[in-house]
């Protein structure tokens, strides 16, 4: 069970660098301010009470607890598959891991502030405007990525599973 708390340290790791950026940003920026850093990055400060891209943003309150149950039963699944496969497939421990690290960033601005904290803006000019994001949705997009990778270009025997 060792790696399984290797797994969860790298998770409360990378909970806390959501954390502490989203409290920095919100105690230096006003809502809606926008300080560029690049030609195409800004720091924000915007909130969501959807999940992504906003979506069910404006659903009337009900999508906080929604998305917050969701979150916990990612957390449980993952927990429960990083016990399967943490030690043999590093990969798929690591992408599973920022993914629920992400998750639990998430949930916890969900159930203490009844919204998400995001502050990162991609940009081009002033045409186009990524939705505004954090260090969690990052950490998912990177986990979600690194699962496809797995995925794709792992080799396993014909007629078997990846699985312990």
């Amino acid at each position: 069970m060792q790696h399984v708390q290797r797994w969860w340290a790298l998770a409360i790791a990378l909970f806390a660098l959501d954390w502490i950026t989203k409290q920095g940003v919100e105690a230096n920026l006003y809502y809606g301010q926008e300080i560029p850093l690049l030609p195409f990055l800004d720091l924000t400060l915007r909130y969501n009470t959807g999940a992504a891209f906003s979506f069910l943003a404006g659903a009337g309150g009900w999508q906080r607890w929604f998305f917050s149950i969701i979150a916990l039963a990612v957390v449980v699944g993952i927990s429960w598959r990083l016990a399967k496969i943490g030690r043999s497939n590093r990969l798929e421990a690591l992408s599973l891991t920022l993914i629920m690290a992400g998750a639990i960033g998430n949930l916890y601005d969900r159930l203490v502030y009844g919204h998400v904290v995001d502050f990162i803006q991609v940009h081009w000019q002033s045409t186009w405007y990524f939705p505004a994001f954090n260090v969690a949705d990052s950490a998912i997009t990177i986990g979600v990525v690194l699962m496809l990778v797995e995925g794709l270009f792992s080799k396993h025997p014909k007629g078997t599973t990846h699985e312990d």
